[in-house]
Formats: C-alpha cells, sequence, structure tokens
C-alpha cells in the first residue's frame, strides 16, 4: 500500500478522513427517519443507474485491472477484482432483492406490560454510521451501500487502491441516484485516499461511526480487529471443510466437493479441506482426486491420500490451516467423524463446514459440535452468503458470536432501543 507517510501527512489524511466522516455523520439522521417508500425508490434510482451506465464502470474496472495485472496480483485478486456484464447484473439483481425485501427499522422485537402499567416495546432502530474497510470487491461497494440503506444507515467506504477507479466510478453513480429522490448524497461517501493512513484514522473514528466492517483477508482483517477504537463486526476468513462420512453417497460427494471448490475458489466459503471417513476412502478418493485434478485443483494430502491417489503432494501443517482461495485443495483421511469434528475445532476459522452423510446420529453429532458460522449438511459450502440464504446482499459472512454470526443482512444492521409508555409512574 505504499511506503508510511510522514507525521504531517498522517495528521493531514486524519483530518481528511474526518471531514469526510462528519459529511456522513450529518446524514445519517436524515436517513434515519426516511419512509421505506423513499428507501426503496432510492434503491431503484441506484439499480437504474447501474444498469444504464455499466459500459462506464466496465471501464473503469478494466483500469483496475490492468493496473493489478502490472502489479503483480494473483490469479485469486484479479477474479475479486473483475466485473463482468454477468457480475453487474448480479450486482443489481441483488439491489432489487434488498428492495423487495421487509424494511426492519420501527419492527416491535418484543413488547410486555409490566405491573406497575409500563407498557414496554423493544424496537428496532438504524446502528446510524456504518463503515467498511475492504480490499479488492467492488461488488461490495453496491452491496454494502444497498444493505445500509433500507436498513437507514449512512456509510462510509475505504476499499483497496487495487479498486479505486472501481469504487470511484460505482460512489458517483449511486450519489446521484440517491441524490435524484431526495436523500442526501452524503448517505454514502467513499475515503479515495488509500495510504495506510486513511485505514489507521477511519479505525479512530470515536464519536463519527457507529461500527466498522472489515472485508478482506487474513491481515486485513487482524489489523482491524487489533486496533480498532469503534466497534468492529469481524467477517471474512474461511478455512471451511466438508467431511464425507462412512456412508455417503459417493456421487454427491463429489459434486459436492467440485462445487465448493471451483465453482468461485477466492470467496471465502469455497472449501479449503476435505476429510473423508477412512472407509470410504477407497471408493471415494481416486476418482473424486482426478475429476478435481481435471478441474485444475492441486491436492495436497495425508500420506494415505498420497497413496490412494500418488499425483497428491504431501500435506504440511501449514496446509491444514490455509485459507488458499485458489485451486488447492488440502485432503485428510480420518479415522471417524469424532477425529472430523476434533480437526475443524483446531484449524477452522469458524465459517462454513459441511458434512455429506447418511448417518443421522452422525449429523446430528456434525451439527451440534462443530462451532462454526454455518454448518451444512449434504450441500455445498459455498450457499453461505446472503444472497442465497434469501437475505439479498450481504455486508459479509461475521464469524464472531457478539451481535450477529453469519451472513449480515438487513437485521444485523440495526441495533434496538426501548420505548416505556406509562401514564404518570413513579420509581419508588
Amino acid at each position: 500500500m505504499g511506503a508510511e507517510p510522514s507525521q504531517a501527512t498522517e495528521e493531514s489524511i486524519r483530518a481528511e478522513v474526518e471531514c469526510v466522516a462528519k459529511a456522513v455523520r450529518d446524514a445519517a439522521p436524515v436517513l434515519a427517519q426516511a419512509p421505506t417508500a423513499k428507501k426503496d425508490e432510492a434503491l431503484q434510482a441506484i439499480a437504474d443507474a447501474l444498469d444504464s451506465r455499466r459500459a462506464q464502470v466496465l471501464q473503469a474496472n478494466e483500469r483496475d485491472l490492468e493496473g493489478g495485472r502490472q502489479a503483480g496480483l494473483s490469479k485469486a485478486l484479479l477474479d475479486r477484482l473483475a466485473l463482468s456484464d454477468k457480475r453487474i447484473e448480479g450486482i443489481i439483481e441483488g439491489v432489487r432483492q434488498v428492495i423487495a425485501l421487509r424494511d426492519p427499522v420501527g419492527e416491535i422485537v418484543a413488547g410486555w406490560r409490566r405491573p406497575n402499567g409500563l407498557e414496554i416495546r423493544q424496537v428496532r432502530v438504524p446502528l446510524g454510521v456504518v463503515g467498511i474497510i475492504y480490499e479488492a470487491r467492488p461488488n461490495v461497494t453496491v452491496d454494502v451501500v444497498a444493505l445500509c440503506l433500507k436498513a437507514g444507515n449512512a456509510v462510509l467506504l475505504r476499499g483497496g487502491k487495487e479498486a479505486i477507479n472501481s469504487n470511484t466510478t460505482l460512489v458517483e453513480i449511486m450519489r446521484e441516484a440517491i441524490v435524484s429522490t431526495g436523500l442526501p448524497a452524503d448517505s454514502v461517501q467513499l475515503i479515495r485516499n488509500t495510504d495506510r493512513a486513511s485505514a489507521r484514522a477511519m479505525m479512530g473514528l470515536i464519536g463519527y461511526l457507529d461500527v466498522l466492517v472489515p472485508r478482506g483477508g487474513h491481515s486485513l482483517i487482524r489489523t482491524v480487529v487489533e486496533n480498532a477504537k469503534v466497534p468492529v463486526i469481524e467477517t471474512g476468513e474461511g478455512n471451511c471443510h466438508i467431511y464425507v462420512d462412512h456412508d455417503a453417497d459417493l456421487k454427491m460427494a463429489e459434486e459436492v466437493v467440485l462445487n465448493a471448490k471451483t465453482q468461485r475458489p477466492s470467496i471465502c466459503n469455497a472449501v479449503e479441506t476435505l476429510l473423508v471417513h477412512r472407509d470410504i476412502a477407497p471408493a471415494f478418493l481416486p476418482a473424486a482426486c482426478r475429476r478435481l485434478a481435471q478441474a485444475g485443483v492441486e491436492t495436497r494430502g495425508c500420506p494415505e491420500t498420497l497413496r490412494l491417489f500418488p499425483q497428491a503432494k504431501p500435506a504440511t501443517e501449514e496446509d491444514w490451516a490455509t485459507e488458499y482461495l485458489d485451486l488447492i485443495l488440502a485432503v485428510k483421511v480420518v479415522r471417524d467423524v469424532d477425529e472430523a469434528i476434533a480437526h475443524i475445532a483446531r484449524y477452522s476459522t469458524r465459517n462454513s463446514e459441511a458434512i455429506i452423510s447418511n448417518d443421522h446420529d452422525n449429523i446430528r453429532k456434525f451439527t451440534q459440535q462443530v462451532d462454526s458460522a454455518a454448518v451444512f449438511v449434504n450441500a455445498s459450502t459455498r450457499f453461505t452468503d446472503g444472497f442465497e440464504f434469501g437475505l439479498g446482499a450481504e455486508l459479509g459472512v461475521s464469524t464472531q458470536k457478539l451481535h450477529v454470526r453469519g451472513p449480515v443482512g438487513l437485521p444485523a444492521l440495526t441495533s434496538t432501543k426501548y420505548v416505556v409508555v406509562g401514564t404518570g409512574q413513579v420509581r419508588t
């Protein structure tokens, strides 16, 4: 991200970030009071504008891709960065799905009457200002804005330098669309300075940000979690596992593993480690690994995997703990479901795990004991996604336990407050 700035430069960047954050903070109360129809109107304007100006978006994205290629970005990062007509259509569809979702703001979560006659209601309210620091994922720019607007939140974005042209264009389009419906343009703002100092300044925006969400690789997430002075929703990392049990449907297992690894390997819910029961390994692994190899997947295996599929490379201890985000799969033959669960407990990042099985006792044990945000039975881990869960777009997949866990959809972008109605009661 470039050299460290001087102290003077750091201070000027901090002042620049605070100025942008203040504008977003000032817009937040207007957005918080906006009726559902007005927010949906703004979202529809965004969808229409993205549709009509997709050529402009693609041109900006191509500048980013060319810069990424020259900078030697990995294939996985270039895939995350790339937009296409199909991906833009998916982004637009995500906005439309958010429009169709019920507005959570104002929902009464619970209500009760106290013996003294007080009527107490717990009501959903916007968080206020949501900040997000993310890497080369321009689709995140629109997903975040759509969800935040629907939940009545203003949003401050700070993307990576690799996607600055794409993000700048997308934000300009969305701001113009929002203004056309009468809502403040500063409901959405982008920090255009991609120096590290701007991220540090954003982490310290006490009084401006109500919550900060990092989306990206291990280093980014750790940096934000360890250094932010504002509340953080931890998202992103996905060292995901699939366990193929002793009585699994071999054809189903093969299809699920292939999908989970190859459908889009650069995403956090792609499978990184395959665990196979020793009783089924001789019948399953050779054919499955050959098919994975045909799809370009490199296998790194334990000694038993190497015996069954000699083309595999030996796995190291590091392989079991690695989120590859690439066409690489670690494979281990295990004794039983208990060893599979123990392996997951040791190496998982608590994102998504799956069991392929027909043994109801093992399925129950796996779903009860595996401590991850999403646990699948006979299905691909690739479904851990707000869109696929019917939540519309998502802010990320939370791997923590407080406030929200799993896909961060609309309800997770609200807090609650208590409205208490009395008839003159006083406390004695």
